[in-house]
C-alpha cells in the first residue's frame, strides 16, 4: 500500500491558511517528497511526518513555490545529525543553484546528497520497491510528471497447501522467493503449487504545472491515483492558458482520457478562499475526485 500525505496545495503564494506545493508519498520501505514550497518543513512537523525513511525528492520544476522551501529542509536535516544518503532528482540547474547556497554559508552537510538532473522520458528509480518514471509537462519552463510505482516481488503462501505437503515455515521465505521445495525424500513441490503470485502494486502519478496536455495521457494511463494541478476554475480558462495552467474542466478529462481510479486536484490561485467550486466542477467531469486538502493522508 502507498499512502499520500498533502503538506502544500497551494499555487504561487502561501494564502487563506495554504501553503504551496509539497507532498509525502511512503511505502512499505521508502519515503519520497514530490516538491517543497517554503514552509515544507514547517507542514512535516505539524503533520508528524517522520523523515527517517525518506530517500528521494523529486522536483518537478523551477518556479519558487515548487522548492524555495528546499535548502531550510535540507540544512535542517544536518543540524538534526543525519547521515542516510538523499537522492535529489530535479531540473539540473537546482544542484547549482542549491550548491551556490551551500558555499556562502560555508555549510558542511552530515550526508550526502546526490543529484540526479531530470533530461527527458526515463526510468529514474528502481530500487526493489519502488520503480519511478518521469516524463515532459507542458509548463512556461521545463517542468516534469513523475508516475511512482510500488514494486511487489514477494509471492503469498498458502498454508493449506504447504501444511498437506509438510513445508517447515522455516521455508516460507524461499517460497515467497519463488523457490520450489523439496522434501527430505527427493520430491520436488513446485512454487506454484503452494503458492500464488504477488499483488500488483500501487501507482501514483504527480502532474505538476501545465496546461491541458493530452500527450501525457500515455504515462499515466489506469493509474491508481493521479494528483493534478487545478490552478483556476473553469471561467478562467483564458487565463489558465495564458499562464500554463490548467482547470479544473482540464483535470477532468485529463483523469476521464487516462481512465484512472481516482484523482487528486491542488495548485489552487490564491485568489480563491473557498474550494468547493473547483470540487463541484471537476467531479462534473470525473465523479471520482477529492480535494488535496493539506493534512490528508490518502491511501492508494
Amino acid at each position: 500500500m502507498l499512502t499520500l500525505t498533502i503538506l502544500g496545495n497551494n499555487s504561487a503564494l502561501p494564502a487563506h491558511g495554504r501553503n504551496p506545493t509539497a507532498q509525502i508519498l511512503q511505502g512499505d520501505n521508502f519515503s519520497a517528497l514530490i516538491d517543497c514550497g517554503e514552509g515544507t518543513q514547517w507542514q512535516i512537523k505539524k503533520y508528524k511526518i517522520k523523515t527517517g525513511k525518506l530517500k528521494y525528492i523529486f522536483i518537478s520544476h523551477l518556479h519558487g513555490d515548487h522548492y524555495f522551501g528546499l535548502i531550510g529542509l535540507l540544512t535542517s536535516f544536518s543540524l538534526n545529525n543525519r547521515t542516510e544518503v538523499l537522492h535529489i532528482f530535479c531540473p539540473p540547474k537546482l544542484e547549482e543553484i542549491l550548491n551556490l547556497q551551500f558555499t556562502v554559508a560555508s555549510s558542511h552537510l552530515t550526508y550526502e546528497i546526490y543529484f540526479h538532473p531530470l533530461h527527458g522520458e526515463a526510468e529514474i528509480v528502481n530500487d526493489g520497491n519502488l520503480q519511478v518514471k518521469s516524463f515532459k509537462m507542458n509548463h512556461r519552463i521545463e517542468c516534469w510528471g513523475f508516475v511512482f510505482r510500488e514494486i511487489k516481488n514477494v509471492r503469498n503462501v498458502l498454508p493449506d497447501k504447504t501444511a498437506s505437503f509438510e513445508i517447515p515455515i522455516e521455508f516460507y521465505p524461499k517460497l515467497q522467493q519463488g523457490h520450489d521445495y523439496v522434501t527430505p525424500k527427493g520430491t520436488i513441490i513446485p512454487n506454484e503449487e503452494v503458492t500464488t503470485a504477488a499483488e500488483a502494486g500501487k501507482s501514483y502519478g504527480f502532474c505538476g504545472d501545465t496546461l491541458y496536455e493530452e500527450n501525457i495521457v500515455k504515462h499515466i494511463s489506469g493509474l491508481d491515483m493521479l494528483y493534478h494541478e487545478t490552478t483556476f476554475l473553469k471561467e478562467m480558462a483564458d487565463k489558465a492558458k495564458e499562464r500554463f495552467h490548467s482547470t479544473t474542466v482540464d483535470a477532468g478529462m485529463i483523469a476521464k482520457k487516462a481512465a484512472v481510479k481516482r484523482l487528486i486536484i491542488g495548485h489552487f490561485s490564491s485568489r480563491y478562499d473557498d474550494l468547493e467550486n473547483f470540487l463541484l466542477e471537476t467531479q462534473a467531469v470525473f465523479k471520482e475526485t477529492s480535494l488535496a486538502i493539506e493534512g490528508t493522508c490518502f491511501k492508494i
